[in-house]
């Protein structure tokens, strides 16, 4: 089968989808630690929850309300200075992944939060009742209970971050995004348009079969 395309290599394309790779790999694990975190907080000083501070609360959801609800194009280019101090650029794989976290995390830290109050407060409540320390209620009741909602959270994210990547072509981010931008956009090539678009849906579908099957696996029967 004939892969050449006018003006683009294979190579490029390969180069461009390893990049999205990249960026969506390592945003993704680094998302994971700080909307965990975070997400985790959230429940925790939320009402009627063990460590109950509706003050540390309040700020914490109107800050990741605040940066939820800033398109993440918008996003980007308004944190370029903060970018740019921490990568030495703006540009490429480097200089976007910071903004694809912080415009990642204050949404997994949404799903984390509701991942646990799922947990039926039952459970909680019979741990207390049996003497369980308050790390061991978060550690081994709550974490093992939300298991499921943990994983699909992840993978919502996932998919997230992968359509963040496509934009962030917008401001030369890099990747299948900057690819159908530069080729498939500006200079009209539609069959370069086609094959960035379906190798984002492949690895999107491949995402969405790892997290269903995770579900499924630590769902209770």
């Amino acid at each position: 089968m004939d892969m050449t395309f006018e003006n683009v290599r294979p190579d490029e394309i390969w180069e461009a989808t390893k990049d999205t790779l990249t960026m969506t790999a390592w945003s993704l694990v680094f998302t994971i630690v700080l909307g965990f975190f975070l997400g985790l907080v959230l429940f925790l000083t939320s009402r009627r929850q063990l460590l109950q501070q509706s003050a540390v609360y309040g700020v914490l959801s109107f800050i990741v309300n605040i940066v939820r609800s800033v398109p993440f194009v918008i996003l980007m280019i308004s944190i370029m200075p903060f970018t740019k101090a921490i990568t030495g650029t703006t540009f490429g794989v480097a200089g976007t992944i910071p903004p694809l976290i912080v415009g990642a995390a204050p949404f997994f830290a949404r799903l984390v939060e509701t991942a646990l109050r799922e947990v039926d407060r039952g459970v909680i409540e019979a741990a207390v009742a049996m003497g369980a320390s308050k790390s061991d209620i978060v550690f081994r009741v709550l974490m093992r209970e939300a298991r499921p909602g943990l994983f699909a959270a992840v993978t919502v994210t996932a998919v997230t971050l992968v359509s963040y990547t496509a934009m962030s072509g917008v401001i030369g981010g890099g990747g299948l995004g900057d690819l159908a931008l530069r080729y498939g956009y500006q200079r009209f090539q539609t069959d370069v348009m086609l094959v960035t678009v379906a190798l984002l849906v492949i690895l999107v579908q491949l995402l969405q079969m790892a997290g269903d099957l995770l579900v499924r696996r630590y769902s209770r029967k």
